[in-house]
């Protein structure tokens, strides 16, 4: 029988603080630290959209590529947890059309509010994962990301290609979709360092050792970028359907992940990782997309904060209840 939902052993209470300071604690520290450093004019906002495009384009595929590429997995590919990570990706995607289609969005907030529900804080979720579990478990992380990631751009981009009304017309909004996805650099790194850890030796020291380096800097500056990007005004005026949007991201969608884990018979260290999965708050990446694709970015930010900040709560949730072993 698998775990129970959130009941943490009487054994387990003295060690919840340590777990949370330990794990969860670190992560929320720098991206704390980058909402300081903007608010005393350390970095601007032309610093964050440079510190952005290095981290997404070049150091966090680097990431991937050595994480996954370099932690053999036993050679078997998790197709019960990829199945469970789509399922849930689907199920809380629909979840939002229904709240949409009962008229619990505003008008032109449709898509916005549809991906804040799915689309995960990959830059969270390594760093959360890495403390808690080592590179096991960042390595099977990566492969859940590498069937995640082009699922969620699917689903988020098509969402907006049906509320948009611009003037694309359907067929250029398919290859407009086809050309981001295969462009995309997480989704060609995950894969890249999944095809190298099956069919090719391990790392030269090398060639390991120059994408640590690399990788290294990668979750403390993308961490410092959520930070930075941290604001409250769109959050006050778009309260309500930044409530509901986090609401399904952050509580709905770590219960239905426990209850479709729980069906898949899955246990141990990859139950753990798929649950911090769940618990992520919403991607900063919606803020980009909302921007190019006609949404509203005011939506995505409010968004990105509440879930960022509520997170710590269910992150550490999470770990009390489920990383005793």
């Amino acid at each position: 029988m698998g775990p129970r939902l959130f009941r943490v052993p009487e054994n387990h209470l003295p060690a919840v603080f340590p777990v949370i300071l330990a794990n969860i604690l670190p992560v929320f520290a720098i991206i704390g630290l980058g909402y300081f450093l903007r608010r005393r004019g350390l970095i601007d906002a032309a610093f964050l959209r440079t510190g952005d495009r290095l981290v997404y384009e070049a150091f966090f595929p680097i990431l991937l590529f050595w994480k996954i590429g370099g932690t053999p997995t036993d050679g078997a590919v998790p197709w019960h947890l990829w199945g469970v990570v789509a399922g849930v990706l689907v199920l809380m995607w629909l979840l939002s059309l229904l709240a949409i289609g009962l008229r619990a969005v505003p008008e032109g907030q449709e898509a916005t509010f549809s991906q804040a529900a799915y689309r995960f804080n990959t830059y969270v979720a390594i760093a959360v994962v890495f403390n808690a579990q080592g590179d096991r478990g960042v390595a099977v992380l990566g492969e859940m990301l590498g069937m995640a990631i082009p699922l969620a751009n699917v689903l988020a981009v098509v969402t907006f290609i049906w509320y948009q009304r611009g003037s694309l017309d359907q067929a250029a909004r398919v290859r407009m979709t086809l050309r981001a996805l295969v462009r995309n650099p997480l989704i060609v790194a995950c894969a890249l360092g999944m095809v190298w850890v099956r069919l090719l030796p391990p790392w030269p020291l090398a060639l390991d050792n120059a994408l640590r380096l690399a990788s290294s800097l990668t979750l403390p500056f993308a961490l410092m970028s959520i930070g930075g990007s941290l604001g409250t005004a769109a959050l006050r005026d778009r309260l309500g359907a930044t409530l509901g949007a986090a609401g399904l991201k952050v509580i709905l969608m770590p219960l239905a992940g426990w209850w479709g884990l729980r069906l898949a018979g899955i246990t141990g260290p990859d139950f753990l990782t798929a649950m911090l999965f769940f618990a992520m708050p919403a991607s900063t990446a919606m803020y980009v997309l909302a921007r190019q694709m006609d949404g509203d970015p005011e939506l995505s930010s409010s968004i990105i904060v509440l879930t960022t900040l509520v997170s710590f709560f269910t992150l550490s949730a999470v770990l009390v209840a489920f990383g005793g072993g």
